[in-house]
């Protein structure tokens, strides 16, 4: 039929989640797992749950315990058809992320749309009882994700997440995918940026991978931004470039005024003014000063006077400046003598 497309069905998520919250008898116990997975609202402590229905932490986290076993022995038996079906799906979209992913993402994926955190619990519940997925809890160290429990449980994705950390630190400095693939023993290059994502010690920029805490893949101020962008751009840049570049990306925070930014490129090191509003990177060779000091510098280093368009040739190496504005300095400056035609050296080189 011309209707009919080979997509994704709609994932009906909130159905599944209530069919299998019908199959709890006692209210009390519904209350108890809704409430601990945020289903219908934000997700609740032991104490907050046990306060509310009047009874303490430690019978909640038992009666929790013991319902999600009941529930876990009916979708093994296959009593709950809802997470047989939505298991299917979830691992369908599982083996083209990598076999694992954070819960946002699966979610996201599934609903093709950015989600909020109670369709995200949903995943999880379902994602919990399920037979053939697996778990990750997340605390300081990983996101909560799911993956297929073909390839591990809990402890191994962990392990694995862990040596991908390992392999990273080791480096010294971001890599790619790729290259992370060939130091590792995995079958493909999306199982380790599968895995590389659970963990909330890394952090990616484009293609390139590090520790969270290198500003290189995690910018978090706008020096940092700044930085990456000409990094990224491999060449001088004009402050307003560097501005809209910022706002045209995926940083977070990129709302930030041109002066701003230009106000950042004066104060920082790194950031090498090399001619009206353009800047550097100083790693790249180029040094701080006026177009005179640049042209003392050359002066300095050379064993010989200079013609002015040698001067010239070499000042133009270091600063983006008019040629006009280089002999006007030349000229003008008393720390340069003539001492032929159009030939200068320094007036106090010894």
């Amino acid at each position: 039929m011309s209707g009919q497309t080979d997509t994704e069905p709609t994932v009906d998520l909130k159905s599944g989640v209530n069919e299998v919250l019908s199959i709890i008898d006692q209210e009390r116990e519904r209350e108890i797992i809704t409430r601990r997975f945020g289903l219908y609202d934000r997700r609740e402590t032991l104490e907050q749950i046990g306060e509310l229905l009047g009874i303490t932490r430690e019978r909640v986290r038992q009666l929790e315990k013991a319902i999600l076993i009941r529930l876990k022995i009916a979708s093994e038996d296959g009593k709950i058809e809802s997470v047989t079906t939505l298991e299917k799906v979830f691992i369908r979209n599982l083996t083209e992320m990598g076999r694992i992913a954070r819960v946002s993402d699966l979610t996201d994926r599934l609903l093709g749309k950015t989600t909020d955190q109670r369709e995200r619990a949903h995943v999880a519940f379902i994602a919990e009882l399920a037979p053939n997925l697996t778990v990750v809890s997340e605390n300081d160290d990983y996101y909560n994700a799911v993956g297929i429990r073909e390839y591990g449980d809990e402890k191994k994705i962990k392990t694995e997440v862990d040596a991908i950390v390992k392999a990273v630190k080791a480096h010294g400095e971001p890599l790619t995918i790729e290259q992370l693939h060939e130091q590792l023993s995995y079958e493909h290059p999306s199982h380790v940026q599968a895995l590389a994502s659970v963990s909330k010690l890394l952090a990616h920029l484009k293609d390139s991978w590090g520790l969270v805490k290198w500003p290189t893949v995690n910018p978090k101020n706008i020096r940092d931004k700044i930085y990456v962008i000409l990094a990224d751009n491999g060449k001088p840049m004009h402050f307003s470039e560097i501005a809209g570049s910022i706002k045209a990306s995926s940083f977070k925070r990129k709302d930030v005024t041109t002066q701003a930014i230009h106000n950042e490129l004066i104060k920082d090191k790194r950031f090498v003014l090399i001619g009206r509003g353009i800047y550097a990177l100083d790693s790249w060779g180029f040094s701080k000063g006026t177009v005179s000091d640049i042209i003392a510098d050359v002066l300095r280093k050379s064993d010989v006077p200079l013609h002015r368009d040698e001067i010239v040739k070499r000042v133009l190496k270091s600063r983006q400046v008019k040629e006009t504005t280089i002999l006007l300095n030349l000229q003008s400056k008393p720390e340069f003598k003539r001492v032929a035609k159009a030939t200068y050296e320094l007036a106090e080189k010894n």
